[in-house]
């Protein structure tokens, strides 16, 4: 029997012992997809470290073996030694952050919808950074975005704030961007990544997206083709200046950084309000970049466009056919073309508008939207009347962010314009930018679409043609700092209240081209502009640049007079392979081009469910050689829609069969040419015969005439037996 004093002693030698322990860490933190991971833990230091990325493993148990190398959201002013996820000043003066973790939630959304959130805090300040994880299981795509608030007695000024920041540990690192300028935009360009940082990045304001696209392809320890090798695929949801970073350490680590570009973009956040940044989308596949196209494209249909699993309006465009140039009585004729030529709408560009200062030219009017008297002497509401008369819908063109000095809203609201006290206007195509942080202007732009719907006008096409110089907001006054973002929160604002109003009425997203092409607009957005350059060999690159990160139904593709050169099938043909459209003189086609063109609409109005809606497999690239190709499978193999482009082919150069993918191998399935010139005859071997999936997937077909003529194009059916 135990005297008392020794059970006493044992008593608390126990309790000094459980004293000891330390708490246990929190299990792994597994968010995950179908078939991709990103694991975060714990450390001791109750640090937050991300320990995988990549393929899902097959026992969560595993996850617990991986060493803790990076800390997940890297705080700046500490003992970190590279580009931070944050950086932020006290009012006490202090630079520094330290972020320890506190708690996590995970809640389901839905069946295929799950996200994570995990709560950080510095131990020595009232700051707190959310980290928010939303995974999309059946898609392979993971969406990511960090919440900032404090409570101390000042604002706190934020001069960095990453969406997300992610880790890798490879052997090399290829990168793979989308570049360009007016009319040659999201060209691709890939190289290795070498020790130090390289940016991404934009400082333009509005047309954020004029020379760099935010959006790309990272391929580890090698570089990745369409169908092999580990790659990530990202791009930032956010319509203004944006920053993407990619920094290689000194033990060959590299860390992915993405956010709104800081760049003179201090913000001052007050007590108890929350900075939210815009969402970093990415996935990741262990088979190259053709599959992490696809897992976004089905991520976008769903989520990430507005109405995205719904049917398109192809149209007929006026601008090439008129420009400025156009009256009632004429624009009459071209909505009845329109009906004519099959297509669902007709669009009015630019020109219809302004009176005091009539807009015959780019140079004034922009900002007074009434309806030309001279032009349009009953209105916008008896085009709308022609357009249902002839079985058609009618859309319009605005560009409602922006001004000409000369015009009537300028000179009753001169104080509504982004421009610097002290300094000339600077102008560019004669146009300032309207300053959307201001409530008043907010009201004004909402009030110019509103106007537009309530007549009947059934689409717009929102555009937007000018960078922001000598940016300053007399709204704004001293917090100067916060143009570039609350610009576009007040565009937010405003695209959000149209839509409460018209949810589901079709608008395409414009940026004198491509400069504006982000999930952040497009989900208030059917679809976008991919650029001003409608040459059908230019858009093929073009096309096939945004095609890597945007489905095709949101790819607005018309057939012009650019270059007459091309033939009008290779032009049709170009533009099918996105959201088509026309934008030429009905009236000047010949019987054979207009019957040629009424059919090709009516095929790919039969055909664009598998367009829009199937999974798009790029065959052979346009910049590995002189064809390009690719087919849209549909989802359960039935059918299939086959492009095949000839660019600068040699005389008489060898092509070799183009091996598609994406098909049943057991099915059976007949190749129809189609898009063919009235009375002509297809040139194609292929054509009219049918093949096994597994023929197609493993020898393939010749998509060319024997000549190989450069310029020339072909359109194969598919159809399972």
């Amino acid at each position: 029997m135990r005297t008392p004093v020794l059970s006493c002693l044992l008593f608390f030698s126990f309790l000094a012992v459980a004293v000891a322990q330390p708490a246990a860490l929190p299990a792994p933190i597994i968010v995950e997809t179908q078939h991709v991971s990103v694991v975060l833990t714990v450390g001791e230091n109750q640090k937050l470290y991300q320990t995988y990325l990549g393929t899902k493993l097959t026992d969560a148990a595993d996850y617990l073996r991986l060493p803790n190398r990076h800390e997940a959201y890297v705080t700046a002013g500490t003992d970190n030694l590279f580009e931070p996820a944050i950086r932020l000043l006290h009012p006490d003066g202090n630079p520094s952050l330290a972020l320890v973790f506190v708690d996590k939630q995970v809640s389901k959304k839905d069946d295929n919808v799950t996200e994570t959130t995990i709560r950080l805090r510095d131990p020595q300040y009232p700051v707190e950074v959310v980290l928010h994880f939303a995974a999309f299981f059946r898609e392979d795509v993971i969406k990511t975005w960090t919440e900032i608030r404090h409570r101390e007695k000042k604002p706190v000024v934020l001069t960095s704030y990453a969406s997300a920041m992610l880790h890798f540990d490879a052997r090399e690192y290829w990168l793979t961007q989308f570049h360009g300028d007016w009319a040659e935009e999201a060209q691709q360009q890939e190289s290795r990544l070498t020790s130090g940082i390289k940016v991404i990045d934009t400082k333009l304001g509005t047309r954020a997206n004029w020379y760099q696209t935010p959006a790309f392809f990272l391929g580890l320890d090698q570089a990745a083709t369409e169908t092999t090798g580990e790659v990530l695929a990202g791009t930032l949801a956010w319509t203004g200046n944006f920053r993407l970073a990619f920094e290689l350490d000194n033990q060959n680590a590299l860390r992915v950084s993405a956010g709104i570009n800081p760049y003179a973009s201090e913000y001052h956040l007050p007590a108890n309000q929350t900075f939210t940044t815009p969402e970093f989308i990415f996935t990741y596949s262990g088979q190259g970049k053709g599959q992490a196209s696809r897992n976004l494209h089905r991520w976008a249909r769903r989520y990430g466009v507005l109405d995205g699993t719904q049917p398109r309006l192809t149209l007929l465009n006026n601008w090439e056919s008129t420009f400025f140039n156009f009256n009632e009585q004429k624009l009459d004729t071209i909505i009845g073309d329109a009906a004519k030529l099959g297509v669902d709408l007709f669009l009015l560009d630019d020109g219809w508008f302004s009176n005091k200062y009539p807009r015959n030219s780019d140079q004034v009017g922009l900002g007074d939207w009434q309806a030309s008297k001279l032009k349009l002497p009953n209105g916008i509401g008896h085009l709308v009347q022609t357009a249902s008369k002839e079985g058609v819908k009618f859309g319009i063109w605005v560009e409602p962010e922006m001004v000409n000095p000369k015009s009537e809203l300028y000179e009753k609201h001169p104080d509504w314009v982004l421009k610097l006290p002290n300094r000339p206007e600077d102008y560019y195509r004669g146009q300032l930018v309207l300053d959307m942080t201001n409530p008043r202007v907010q009201d004004f732009v909402f009030k110019t679409i509103d106007e537009q719907f309530s007549q009947g006008v059934a689409y717009i096409k929102w555009d937007c043609n000018r960078m922001m110089t000598n940016a300053y907001s007399p709204h704004l006054r001293k917090d100067q700092t916060h143009l570039y973002v609350d610009y576009v929160r007040g565009l937010y604002q405003v695209l959000d209240r149209v839509r409460q109003k018209y949810p589901h009425v079709p608008m395409m997203l414009c940026s004198g081209g491509g400069s504006r092409t982000d999930y952040g607009g497009l989900k208030y957005f059917t679809e976008f502009w991919p650029s001003d350059n409608t040459d059908a060999l230019e858009r093929i690159y073009i096309q096939w640049g945004y095609s890597n990160f945007f489905p095709s139904n949101t790819l607005a593709s018309h057939v012009t007079n650019w270059n007459r050169q091309h033939s009008l099938k290779f032009r049709t043909d170009v533009a099918m392979m996105g959201k088509l459209g026309y934008d030429l003189e009905v009236a000047q086609l010949t019987p054979p081009e207009l019957q040629f063109s009424q059919q090709a609409v009516r095929d790919y109005k039969r055909l664009s469910p598998v367009i829009w809606q199937g999974n798009l497999f790029r065959l052979r690239s346009p910049y590995e050689g002189n064809q390009a190709a690719l087919v849209y499978v549909a989802e359960n193999q039935r059918q299939a829609v086959l492009f095949g482009y000839n660019l600068h082919t040699r005389f008489l150069e060898t092509v070799l069969p183009v091996k598609l993918q994406g098909l049943d191998p057991t099915k059976r399935y007949k190749l129809t040419e189609i898009n063919l010139m009235p009375g002509q005859k297809s040139e194609l071997a292929a054509n009219g015969q049918v093949y096994s999936g597994d023929y197609l997937m493993k020898v393939g077909v010749v998509l060319t005439d024997r000549e190989a003529k450069p310029l020339t194009s072909h359109v194969l059916e598919l159809t399972a037996e």
